[in-house]
């Protein structure tokens, strides 16, 4: 065996445990039913094992003061402001049973969103740092613990319940539901963060994150991957909003490739952290959205499934179809689940452009080919992105395709398309004397940001021509466009406007 396929194998094998780890299924239900009789239990504090820690926007890597329940005093000492939105985060399960890194940063981004705000950090690491399905199994207690402080909380101080927003990650986020469920009203919001697979992919509603937790539950699916029940992520959507980032099971820069180069330069020290990437990307893009401005919040689309939205077909905003993701949220509750779709850079600001690119190929000749590479480039009034990579399935004559292109560039209103068909590793004989080619008489752009329309003709002659291995085939705005400006209008009133303001939280 060669050095580079041992490398990998051990690789394989180190991930493979790790995530047996968090796929282990407890078989016992160690706490029973979580629904309780009476009252009586939510003015018990002696059963409360949590830690409710509110950090400061000064010092926010470190729990300085503990609001105790049933400690009147510990409410003004730690300088509670009952005028202003409280946070309460809830950190997942712990290998080493000490705060991970995200939760100053998400501390210090709540602060620099909401300057007056409370935040509240949930310290129940000793139940967390426990074999997976014992932690798994404790955040029915823990639960228990967060319900009854925000109710004894909210009765001191006759606190509004619409100033509560929980936020939970990974185990937090089923902790975060279930304090939900036993508060005596309901909280203003719940965020789960990649809510945990594990031992709660086919649990019932009252041992899980669900939309019956708050008025408003939204939820970020980031590391999916694998059957249900074994990958990371909860699978099924969980909330009134779930939206699934880049399809939802691993993220940009969480790849192989990136693995290799982190073991290469940090060695094996850091294996948690790179089986966590994906994972824990769910608390980093709502960090991004607390910090970054308007024109960088990202747009999620509603979509039945991965495979359409990568199509392009998904990107109307009409009847409540998209929606910003993170704090901004526009607080839709449906009937049912709207699961909505995204792609994201690999790093902050996660935002990204979306368009959907419609082409009719026409061709004398029957061609038929799969698996081919284009490049396409975007050409706007505020800038351009050029030789953007894609793959089409299939390439056949008299077929319309349609696609789904990305750009981390704001190239504004979309001026003139190229596209140009690279060689594949393979291609015919025929080639060797004869051209492979289409023609194009007109591309079809939707723009998923702005809700802009766009026709584009040949810039030279009634059609374009696309060649395997040619020239790249160029496209101007035709003239007999006459909706984009409109649509645009139409959206930006929509977003921006009183109307959207009023709904988000």
């Amino acid at each position: 065996m060669g050095k580079g396929k041992l490398f990998l194998l051990v690789v394989w094998i180190y991930l493979e445990n790790i995530c047996t780890v968090f796929s282990t299924t407890a078989e016992v239900n160690y706490f029973g039913n979580i629904t309780i009789n009476g009252t009586d239990w939510l003015i018990d504090f002696s059963d409360i094992e949590s830690k409710f820690a509110l950090r400061t926007a000064e010092v926010p890597d470190d729990d300085l003061c503990y609001i105790e329940p049933g400690q009147v005093e510990s409410i003004v000492e730690c300088e509670f402001n009952s005028e202003a939105k409280t946070f309460i985060v809830i950190h997942g399960w712990t290998v080493t049973g000490m705060y991970e890194s995200w939760v100053p940063k998400l501390v210090t981004a709540l602060y620099e969103r909401e300057p007056t705000a409370n935040v509240i950090v949930v310290d129940w690491l000793t139940r967390a740092q426990q074999h997976y399905p014992t932690s798994a199994a404790y955040t029915k207690l823990v639960g228990r613990d967060v319900a009854k402080f925000v109710t004894w909380l909210q009765g001191t101080l006759d606190y509004p319940w619409e100033k509560i927003h929980f936020l939970g990650y990974s185990l937090g986020a089923h902790v975060a539901g279930i304090a939900g469920l036993l508060t005596s009203s309901k909280v203003n919001r719940i965020t789960g963060l990649d809510p945990a697979g594990p031992s709660f992919e086919y649990a019932d509603s009252q041992s899980t994150l669900s939309p019956d937790d708050a008025n408003f539950v939204d939820v970020l699916h980031t590391n999916t991957r694998g059957s249900p029940d074994r990958s990371i992520g909860i699978q099924r959507p969980v909330g009134h909003v779930d939206i699934y980032p880049n399809g939802g099971t691993f993220q940009p820069g969480c790849d192989l490739q990136k693995t290799m180069k982190m073991i290469v330069s940090t060695g094996f020290s850091n294996m948690d952290q790179i089986v966590k990437c994906s994972h824990e990307r769910s608390i980093h893009l709502f960090i991004d959205s607390l910090v970054n401005a308007q024109e960088h919040q990202s747009m999620a689309y509603r979509c039945s499934n991965k495979e359409s939205f990568d199509k392009g077909v998904c990107l109307s905003c009409r009847k409540n179809r998209c929606n910003k993701l993170g704090y901004e949220i526009n607080r839709v509750r449906m009937r049912r689940s709207a699961k909505m779709y995204l792609k994201t850079r690999e790093m902050m600001p996660f935002k990204v452009f979306h368009y959907q690119l419609k082409v009719h190929f026409f061709s004398k000749d029957e061609l038929s080919f799969t698996e081919q590479p284009i490049r396409v480039s975007l050409y706007g009034t505020h800038g351009e992105k050029e030789d953007i990579t894609h793959v089409l399935p299939e390439l056949k004559t008299n077929v319309t395709l349609s696609f789904l292109l990305t750009t981390d560039v704001d190239i504004g209103e979309l001026l003139m398309v190229k596209i140009t068909w690279d060689k594949d590793s393979y291609f015919g004989w025929s080639d060797w004397w004869k051209k492979s080619n289409f023609h194009i008489r007109r591309l079809r752009v939707k723009a998923g940001e702005t809700q802009a329309r766009v026709i584009f003709s040949s810039k030279e002659g009634e059609f374009a021509y696309l060649t395997r291995g040619g020239e790249p085939a160029v496209f101007v705005k035709s003239k007999e466009d006459q909706t984009s400006r409109k649509h645009e209008r139409l959206h930006k009133l929509k977003m921006h406007g009183s109307f959207f303001k009023q709904n988000t939280a």
